[in-house]
């Protein structure tokens, strides 16, 4: 669940699709139709996931294409897209976490994605230049004046967890931090949601896109699990988070059909508690 909304149990990160070494555009939207087919119904997006500087909402404008051309069911799929971040053009990454940016961010995440409420929206990444309070308080004003219909966070710390939840009165439904086998410190924030029944969102659940390839070469317990069960170690990791709360949703970035489809298969991947052991925690 996030907020009201029941999604599948593994998302679909789409940034791989709009930043550097991304494919054409008729793979990436059969990478997504491809996620929809396998059941995914939560797609993560965010207006920074671009390549040149004037392509702001690149990725965005990319999955409401794909959704306005798939032919199936697509009444359950829920869009999450975040501001805050920025893309320069020249590889870098910046931060504007001020509340006009945001409101503006938002306005312009609406029209790109084609829609007239914002499913999703998270707040990307805190600023140290902008009090936290005063991004929060952007996210309120745009949930009380319908832009958008639930509000997130992205890269933040317990402490900031409770304060955004303290500002909005509750309407803070989801978390989205960096989680994997190889990296595990956002292990308090998952614990957090899980305590406040905030859906958590691990980004980059396989390691990042130049490490994802190679998780079983990297942690040998969950290549032997893999190896044992005749699945992929990425379906294992992806396993193995899911079994952590019942809060975590894994959005795995794809940008081949393949992919996606071997990520959506870990929801039918249920661990032992041997098994489970083996991972840690």
């Amino acid at each position: 669940m996030i907020g009201s909304r029941s999604v599948a149990a593994i998302g679909h990160g789409a940034m791989p699709m709009s930043i550097e070494g991304r494919p054409d555009e008729a793979r990436s939207i059969a990478t997504i139709h491809a996620a929809l087919d396998a059941g995914v119904t939560l797609i993560d997006t965010a207006d920074s996931y671009h390549l040149l500087a004037g392509e702001v909402g690149h990725n965005e404008r990319l999955i409401a294409r794909a959704l306005e051309t798939y032919e199936g069911d697509k009444d359950d799929v829920l869009v999450a897209t975040k501001g805050g971040h920025l893309r320069p053009g020249d590889g870098s990454w910046t931060q504007d976490g001020s509340a006009s940016h945001l409101i503006e961010a938002a306005e312009a995440s609406r029209a790109a994605l084609g829609v007239e409420a914002i499913d999703l929206y998270q707040f990307h990444r805190p600023d140290p230049r902008v009090k936290f309070a005063d991004s929060v308080g952007a996210l309120v004003h745009l949930l009380d004046t319908g832009v958008i219909r639930m509000a997130g966070l992205s890269n933040v710390s317990v402490d900031q967890i409770e304060e955004a939840q303290e500002i909005t009165d509750g309407r803070i439904v989801s978390v989205q931090n960096q989680f994997s086998p190889a990296f595990r410190s956002s292990l308090a924030e998952l614990r957090a949601c899980a305590e406040l029944g905030i859906a958590f969102l691990p980004y980059s659940p396989l390691g990042g896109i130049g490490n994802a390839g190679d998780l079983g070469k990297t942690n040998a317990a969950f290549q032997r699990i893999a190896d044992d069960r005749g699945v992929s170690p990425q379906q294992v990791a992806l396993a193995w988070e899911l079994s952590l709360a019942p809060v975590v949703i894994p959005i795995p970035g794809a940008s081949r059909p393949e992919t996606i489809r071997d990520s959506a298969a870990a929801a039918e991947l249920h661990l032992t508690e041997e098994e489970l052991a083996s991972l840690g925690e």
